[in-house]
């Protein structure tokens, strides 16, 4: 909306709110004098009327003509007479109308239809004197009521009610026409004076507009008024020199800022082959923080290349280095799609932290479905590695779940972004065990309580690593279980708690049973072995199920 439409909705109101209320104080002022000048017109011929009447009438009593029928019709002739003298125009009336309210006199136009003569009848027995609007002949009339008791009469005075107020009604006309006039005046006047305060804006506003259109900051406007107008022009005119200078500062940091820029990418698409993305934007947001350590509950993930030495010693060195790369990248995209970070390779194997920098409500299970995925995708690796005429590669994975101390270690001249602790070396360990239990994945007991509710996961012993006295449960999880293994799982978790239990005979009737069922399951032959050899040589009173091992 413009500045010139919003001076004429707020000004407009104003003036035709004055306008109306003088024209109409004007108007209600005639009318109230037009009016009364009516009513005082029509009241005094009523009186005169009522006068002549009583002196019609004296003159009967003083002679003794009362009673004399001739007499009285004479008088009621003389009154009927007089009356019509009275109108001045054809649409004044006098009628006079008996108890029964029978027209007995009329001098004028009008006849009081029958449906009319209740309405009289009713009025002339309740001898109501003075001003009534009401219907005589068909048409809407006021009157000035009197009763005249010597003849027995009821008299109205009356005039048309359109005659009555004609005056007033031209008056209204009159007025409303000056009012008409004069609002459309003053939105003329309104107008031209509205363009006249806003004609500087606007040509402030257009120089604006050029400006942006052409980026010509050597634009001006006329200073046109001596008023807070001209100073805005005059401002304006100052505030697009500075605008000149500050534009060629801007231009020279604009150019700065994109070599920085350019710059920062460069560095940030070489470094992030080596750290992740999130550290480096970390970096740049608070170089301070470098070399400030911090505590995470992280889940951390280890997988190794199964006989890996057998295999790169059958390999040229280029096939070898091909093999390797195309199975990183087929294992980093599983841990990179899941949010895990990739801490380092060493050597054939992978260690990968999810948790850190970025902490997830769900990193565990994340970290159990990419060592799944891991495992899956490692089938369709090995297929190319057979088309090829390569060696098949064969994984296992560790997870565990605990608190590591993460930050950029190193010194000045070489820093590495990783996690270290108790909770890492347990990962490793869990690595290691799923050479001696031959399963894919392996998890610890905090990675399974914080799964258990998504995965099926097995427990598969009880186990104490290098450097550890204290046990801890392990758990190998799958995205789903055929109905062959949900069997197999329901008897193995039956015959594992009677193993704690020290029931070695059922512990192993059940692990006979699951062999039976899956000859190849090596968790059930090994924890079989035990359960035969406790059987027959029960372990010490102290024993708690831990299986204390001598590998990495």
């Amino acid at each position: 909306m413009s500045i010139r439409l919003k001076i004429i909705l707020v000004v407009l109101p104003l003036i035709i709110a004055a306008v109306i209320l003088a024209g109409m104080s004007s108007y209600f002022v005639a009318a109230s004098a037009v009016t009364r000048i009516a009513t005082d017109f029509l009241s005094f011929k009523a009186s005169e009327l009522e006068k002549y009447a009583n002196s019609q009438w004296s003159l009967l009593a003083e002679n003794g003509f009362v009673g004399r029928a001739d007499m009285e019709a004479a008088a009621k002739a003389a009154v009927e007479s007089f009356a019509r003298s009275l109108l001045r125009n054809d649409t004044e009336a006098i009628i006079a109308v008996d108890a029964q309210g029978r027209a007995v006199m009329r001098a004028g136009p009008a006849e009081p239809k029958a449906e009319e003569l209740s309405t009289l009848s009713g009025l002339a027995s309740a001898e109501k004197r003075g001003f009534e609007s009401l219907r005589v002949g068909g048409q809407d009339r006021v009157a000035f009521l009197f009763p005249f008791r010597p003849f027995g009469w009821y008299v109205l005075v009356t005039d048309a009610k359109a005659a009555f107020y004609g005056e007033v009604e031209n008056i209204l006309r009159t007025s409303l026409e000056i009012l008409a006039a004069a609002v459309l005046l003053s939105v003329l006047l309104l107008l031209a004076l509205a363009r006249y305060l806003t004609r500087p804006l606007e040509e402030v506003s257009a120089a604006m507009r050029r400006i942006i259109e052409s980026s010509d900051l050597s634009e001006r406007v006329p200073v046109e008024y001596k008023d807070e107008i001209g100073q805005l022009s005059h401002t304006f005119n100052l505030m697009l020199g500075e605008l000149g200078k500050a534009y060629e500062q801007i231009k020279h940091f604009a150019y700065g800022q994109a070599v920085a820029q350019k710059t920062e990418r460069k560095i940030r698409s070489i470094f992030q082959l080596y750290v992740p993305k999130d550290v480096i934007d970390q970096v740049f947001t608070n170089p301070e923080s470098m070399l400030v350590g911090d505590n995470k509950v992280v889940s951390i993930l280890f997988s190794d290349i199964r006989s890996f030495t057998t295999i790169s010693e059958s390999m040229k060195p280029d096939d070898l280095v091909d093999s390797l790369n195309r199975y990183f990248s087929v294992m980093v995209d599983a841990i990179d799609a899941r949010g895990g970070m990739v801490d380092k390779y060493i050597g054939d194997a992978i260690m990968a932290v999810f948790g850190a920098p970025i902490k997830r409500d769900d990193d565990a299970l994340q970290s159990v479905y990419a060592g799944l995925e891991m495992t899956e995708a490692l089938i369709g690796f090995n297929e190319g590695q057979v088309k090829r005429g390569k060696p098949m590669f064969h994984i296992g994975v560790g997870i565990n779940y605990g608190v590591v101390t993460v930050g950029n270690i190193g010194c000045d001249k070489k820093m590495n972004y990783t996690v270290i602790g108790d909770s890492v070396n347990l990962a490793s360990r869990l690595e290691g065990a799923t050479k001696m239990y031959k399963q894919p994945l392996i998890i610890s007991e905090g990675v399974h309580y914080k799964v258990k509710e998504k995965l099926p996961c097995r427990h598969i012993d009880t186990i104490s690593v290098k450097g550890k006295t204290k046990g801890v449960k392990i758990f190998t999880p799958r995205l789903s279980l055929s109905p062959e293994e949900s069997q197999v799982w329901e008897i193995h978790e039956k015959a594992i708690g009677d193993y704690y239990r020290q029931d070695f005979q059922a512990a192993g009737a059940g692990f006979r049973k699951i062999l039976e069922l899956a000859p190849g399951d090596f968790p059930a032959r090994i924890l079989l072995d035990r359960a035969v050899a406790f059987s027959k040589s029960p372990p010490q009173a102290d024993w708690d199920g831990v299986e204390v091992l001598t590998e990495k």
